[in-house]
């Protein structure tokens, strides 16, 4: 179906691999669309309850853009190429589904910005993050000086992008980057156990809860708590309420469904 993507579900989660190792997983025009018709999926097959994204092989999860692809281009183009990442990049922050990156060696630059897209991110313990873009005199046109800043904080985010400098796993883990360290071989399993958790969850409710976390910081008055207030009351109208406190209440598990 795809040719720069290796796509499986496996237990509700959809595991997505960009397979372009010998680029080092670099994103060029054919990853970007495929990329955004697999989270098309995503968000639109009820046996999808949520997804990884990784990169083929051991080295990389994305090693940024494809820097053929910028040359010649006019600061108009440029805008345009912008917008269209970020919207990709915005479809998969607001999926309603959960989905995490597994990051498996190198995230530089739009593979840096990818993975901060995704609603948390579990890094190899030879993962390097990174920003790089003022090395080819332009900057991160993802997200990433946005997404950056909201989770490793003002302060580091301008050492990292104008720097350009790379950190390690570890150091991301300190700096609230990423939730987990782990081996590489234990870095999928790792993602799915998490998810099988998740999965095993309200979707509704977590919908929701995605949709709240991803208002802090962007809201200027209390909007936020305003969404807060009408989702919490909203899942009182849900099957999934019903069943969920039923459950509880006869001491058994809940049998959630996407109505």
């Amino acid at each position: 179906m795809y040719q720069t993507l290796i796509t499986i579900i496996e237990n509700g989660i959809s595991i997505i691999t960009i397979n372009r190792s010998d680029k080092l997983n670099a994103l060029n025009k054919m990853v970007m669309e495929e990329l955004n018709t697999a989270i098309d999926e995503v968000y639109d097959n009820s046996e999808i309850k949520s997804a990884i994204i990784t990169g083929s092989g051991t080295k990389s999860f994305v090693a940024g853009a494809d820097i053929s692809e910028f040359l010649g281009l006019s600061a108009e183009e440029g805008k345009a190429l912008s917008k269209k990442g970020q919207k990709l990049f915005f479809k998969i922050e607001n999926s309603p589904k959960p989905i995490v990156a597994c990051v498996n060696g190198f995230a530089l630059g739009g593979g840096c910005e990818l993975a901060m897209s995704c609603h948390f991110r579990i890094a190899s313990e030879n993962a390097r993050f990174g920003q790089p873009e003022v090395n080819l005199g332009i900057m991160p046109g993802y997200g990433g000086t946005q997404r950056l800043t909201g989770l490793i904080g003002k302060g580091r985010a301008m050492e990292s992008i104008m720097s350009g400098n790379m950190i390690d796993a570890n150091t991301a883990l300190q700096y609230g980057l990423v939730n987990h360290v782990v081996a590489q071989e234990e870095l999928l399993h790792k993602a799915k156990s998490i998810l099988d958790s998740i999965n095993n969850k309200a979707p509704l409710a977590i919908a929701k809860c995605i949709a709240c976390i991803n208002v802090v910081g962007k809201a200027t008055d209390n909007s936020g708590y305003e969404l807060e207030v009408n989702s919490f009351g909203e899942c009182f109208a849900t099957e999934d309420m019903k069943e969920g406190t039923a459950a509880f209440l006869e001491k058994r598990k809940p049998n959630f469904g996407r109505k």
